[in-house]
């Protein structure tokens, strides 16, 4: 955990930034969470429902471990469910719905979690990297000036900010590895990859819009900074 956090839920706090929406969480910067996906078939086409340890827990290896995704989507009567994760935030501050319980919760293997966000994946429930979904979470991340991001930039000079790295498909990763990770990425034409420090805190308020995310092929999570 972060910054001397044991449980998962950081600090909470009521500041707020001038000109911001008020960050009612700090010290969230590599706090670990793990959540589970179910997909489901919709009138417009399939979504996937998120369920997240956020805020509950610090999603436990050996309860995590123990998931079983077939078991889980035949409790929910999903079409599947992936397991995301575990993964570590690279924000410093949250507000919103994400710092809030949410009242959809459900326990998985033991493992308590609360649905944070709903995604909307079209007619293909795959998610290819370096492909763009939009997720609908009403929540508002915090950048900390002085802090480092790191970022995919597309070949018209967008840049999509990391909210967080996962160990699910390297579990050696870590957030030392973060300033290289560009030499390990198979980016598509055009793309490119960069690290920075911020001048000034950076503010990404999805509060009242839909999100919309990227990942790269280690399903590390980018979130349009608008």
């Amino acid at each position: 955990m972060a910054d001397g956090t044991t449980d998962g839920t950081s600090d909470v706090t009521d500041g707020t930034t001038d000109g911001a929406p008020p960050r009612l969480v700090s010290n969230m910067r590599g706090v670990r969470y793990g959540e589970v996906l179910a997909v489901r078939a919709t009138a417009d086409g399939f979504a996937a429902e998120v369920y997240g340890t956020q805020m509950l827990n610090d999603c436990p290896p050996d309860l995590w471990d123990a998931l079983d995704a077939g078991a889980i989507a035949r409790d929910l009567g999903a079409a599947m469910v992936k397991l995301n994760g575990p993964r570590h935030w690279m924000l410093d501050g949250l507000g919103r719905k994400v710092a809030v319980v949410d009242p959809v919760t459900a326990t998985f293997g033991g493992l308590a979690m609360r649905r944070v966000a709903v995604v909307k994946l079209g007619d293909n429930p795959a998610t290819a990297p370096y492909s763009l979904r939009h997720v609908d979470r009403g929540a508002v991340f915090f950048f900390d000036a002085g802090k480092p991001v790191y970022e995919l930039v597309d070949p018209d000079g967008t840049a999509y900010v990391m909210q967080a790295y996962c160990i699910g498909v390297d579990p050696t990763l870590t957030e030392a590895d973060l300033a290289d990770l560009g030499s390990r990425l198979a980016l598509p034409p055009g793309w490119s990859y960069r690290s920075q420090l911020l001048d000034e805190e950076l503010v990404v308020d999805t509060s009242r819009t839909v999100a919309t995310v990227v990942q790269d092929e280690f399903e590390n999570t980018y979130t349009l900074p608008a």
